[in-house]
């Protein structure tokens, strides 16, 4: 059965690639501390279950202090200059676009195909994590269908990749971190302290009270947090479940849904999202620091209110 393990592979050896071409990228000063940095994320993925408690936060807090104390450094893959890729698009035309496209028709054609398929009473794709599975095949044939198509060596998509893990840097770990302190933060019981503090002021019987409290505390928590997978099981224990779900028997699948886009609208105006708000800054070599986040704070806030009403509307049937 093909599983999670074999993303975390893909993703491993992806790194890995990095860390060994960073280690031969004499250009970069700071080689040693990006091997050392994608290395140890390569380490991650590959052995991480092997690694036990100990030895993953042992490998985080290394990462941290990689990162933390300025060790990552851009380097320079050898790769096509920019007068050279206007030259290949003239060449290949819209075909640029064919491996792009074929992401998604790869992984709906794994859902629907590949995921109801049986060998001897076992599913060939672990059901529970089907998109994931599905995604990074899709991501594989994307890459390959690339380099044939386009007529590109074989290292290309590694020079490549990592002349854009470069640009971003440490923030690429982010989403995974935060998800993994939300994960935290809900076993160490933080949602039913907050849910404390908040029932001994929340109107009693007051259900959009209540409701604009979760839209309001996802957005406020993944401002706060970064990440609203960070927020989500925070807010959920203490607003969405006990109150929303069990005191006023509201639709669990439409409130924890439409909370999860409450705090995406919190994720677009915070600079603790720094891998959706810092890192197109940077990409695209922006003056202000925030000038992503100032743009989209009026569509969040303007969402973050539709999103609120959606929950009212929809989810007490």
């Amino acid at each position: 059965m093909i599983g999670l393990g074999f993303v975390f592979d893909l993703m491993g050896l992806m790194f890995a690639a990095f860390a060994a071409l960073s280690l031969g990228d004499r250009a970069n000063p700071k080689r040693m501390g990006n091997t050392a940095f994608w290395g140890l994320l390569a380490l991650s993925f590959l052995f991480g279950q092997r690694l036990g408690d100990i030895g993953n936060g042992v490998l985080v807090l290394a990462l941290a202090g990689i990162a933390g104390c300025g060790g990552l450094g851009r380097g320079k893959p050898e790769t096509t200059s920019s007068i050279e890729r206007r030259l290949l698009s003239q060449q290949f035309g819209e075909r640029l676009f064919v491996p792009a496209l074929l992401m998604p028709v790869a992984l709906l054609v794994g859902l629907f195909v590949l995921k109801p398929v049986m060998l001897h009473g076992t599913p060939l794709i672990d059901p529970k994590q089907a998109t994931l599975v599905c995604l990074g095949l899709a991501a594989l044939i994307a890459v390959i269908v690339a380099v044939i198509l386009l007529r590109q060596p074989l290292i290309a998509p590694f020079q490549e990749g990592r002349r854009l893990i470069d640009t971003v840097g440490w923030a690429v770990m982010l989403p995974q971190m935060l998800a993994a302190l939300g994960a935290v933060f809900a076993l160490a019981g933080v949602g039913k302290v907050v849910g404390e503090l908040m029932g001994g002021w929340l109107p009693e019987g007051s259900r959009l009270a209540a409701v604009c409290v979760y839209g309001l505390g996802m957005a406020g928590f993944t401002m706060m947090m970064g990440n609203a997978f960070a927020a989500f099981p925070v807010m959920t224990a203490a607003v969405a479940l006990p109150v929303l779900v069990k005191r006023f028997g509201g639709d669990p699948a439409v409130v924890c849904s439409i909370g999860m886009l409450c705090g995406f609208c919190g994720t677009l105006m915070t600079p603790l999202a720094a891998n959706f708000n810092l890192v197109p800054v940077r990409l695209l070599e922006l003056e202000d620091r925030h000038a992503v986040i100032k743009a989209q704070i009026p569509t969040a806030i303007l969402m973050l209110m539709v999103n609120i009403g959606l929950i009212y509307v929809f989810a007490f049937r």
